[in-house]
């Protein structure tokens, strides 16, 4: 769909990518910066929602994950890869 992001925590999704951190300040930063469209090099507003909504699922789970010292949760830690 044009002008909607779609989250690729895979990374396999072909064209063009953007990094995020899995940190909705850093979603929210980067939407008033309009920093979206200029790193896909398109015109106009993107659509974030389903961005804010993995965003959102992910920091709510690492949470959760912090809150247990020592935690071995799958998926807590982000691959720097």
């Amino acid at each position: 769909m044009a002008g909607v992001l779609a989250p690729d925590p895979r990374r396999r999704l072909p064209g063009r990518g953007a990094w995020l951190h899995l940190d909705p300040e850093c979603l929210d930063r980067a939407e008033r910066r309009s920093a979206f469209p200029r790193a896909l090099r398109v015109p106009g507003p993107l659509d974030t929602a389903a961005v804010r909504a993995h965003v959102d699922s992910v920091s709510t789970y690492q949470s959760g994950a912090r809150e247990t010292p020592g935690s071995n949760t799958p998926g807590s830690k982000v691959d720097p890869s």
